[in-house]
């Protein structure tokens, strides 16, 4: 894990994991999803008809890619470790945990799963379904009687340094992403298709379900509902953004450890206000002060 530069980072979910139309050349050019001067059309026929040329249209397609597309998921993990652990490397984040002092225990691994809101102790279970002669499999009983609290009980002195053994194992590493695609992931960019929402705001919702759980994402977007739609229910997608944005922020300050909102005003925000719905690199942006570039 990169130290962070400044004072630990805020990162939890407020809510517990409960257990039980074409785009236009001009447009991508404006939007620099295609770089400046790029042929948008082939020379005339000899009819002197001007057809869309086929590079365009194949980088339009491109640009419309979804969250779940390998190149953008590898971009929405480089941002969502810059803000849970000021590190673009996600990778390096295996290991990671601590006690943040957030009141949910021990925060660890790749999206921050925490001891006190039941994704951690999900974790280790699918872990030991895989692997049942595993390092963390003794800590089942603690993490059953510690979920939904900050305690340590039957996890110190060793449940950090266990967890930093098991994250060598690529067992774990894999059984990680797989609960965070199972939780997080998948369930904000299935919510953002429907919505009829690009990768930006599957991103948004995925960001925003990460911090403070899905339970908690859906009551931000039904919270922005009363105020916009989305583009699958006819409104405008821009707008709509914006209004989840603005809801996330207020869901934020409702506690301290999330009061700096930097993630969504200095990250989100901006790559809206450039127009970049389909969250198209480069990237630059800033969380909690730290500058970071995705090229």
């Amino acid at each position: 894990m990169t130290t962070p530069s400044t004072t630990p980072r805020p990162r939890r979910r407020t809510t517990a994991y409960l257990a039980a139309g074409l785009l236009v050349p001009g447009v991508a050019i404006a939007y620099g999803l295609l770089p400046a001067g790029a042929a948008t059309v082939p020379a005339g026929t000899s009819a002197g008809v001007v057809a869309p040329a086929r590079p365009v249209a194949a980088a339009a397609a491109a640009a419309r890619r979804n969250l779940d597309d390998p190149a953008k998921k590898e971009v929405a993990m480089q941002i969502v470790s810059a803000a849970e652990n000021s590190s673009l490397d996600w990778r390096a984040q295996f290991s990671y945990i601590e006690d943040i002092g957030d009141g949910r225990g021990y925060t660890a691994g790749i999206i921050g799963f925490c001891s006190g809101t039941g994704d951690m102790l999900e974790l280790v279970e699918a872990y030991t379904d895989t692997k049942p002669s595993n390092v963390l499999a003794r800590y089942l009983p603690a993490l059953r009687t510690v979920n939904g609290s900050d305690s340590h009980a039957g996890l110190d002195p060793n449940f950090p340094r266990d967890w930093r053994t098991a994250a060598q194992d690529p067992v774990f590493r894999a059984t990680q992403e797989a609960e965070r695609d199972r939780v997080y992931f998948n369930p904000s960019v299935a919510r953002g298709k429907s919505d009829g929402v690009r990768a930006l705001g599957q991103f948004a919702y995925y960001d925003a379900a990460v911090m403070h759980g899905p339970d908690g994402m859906a009551s931000i977007r039904s919270r922005a509902l009363r105020k916009a739609k989305p583009p699958a229910q006819g409104g405008n997608e821009t707008t709509w953004l914006h209004a989840f944005l603005d809801e996330r922020v207020i869901e934020m300050k409702k506690e301290e450890a999330h009061s700096d909102t930097s993630r969504v005003d200095t990250a989100q925000r901006v790559f809206l206000r450039n127009g970049n719905l389909d969250l198209n690199t480069p990237l630059d942006f800033a969380v909690y002060g730290d500058q970071y570039h995705i090229g």
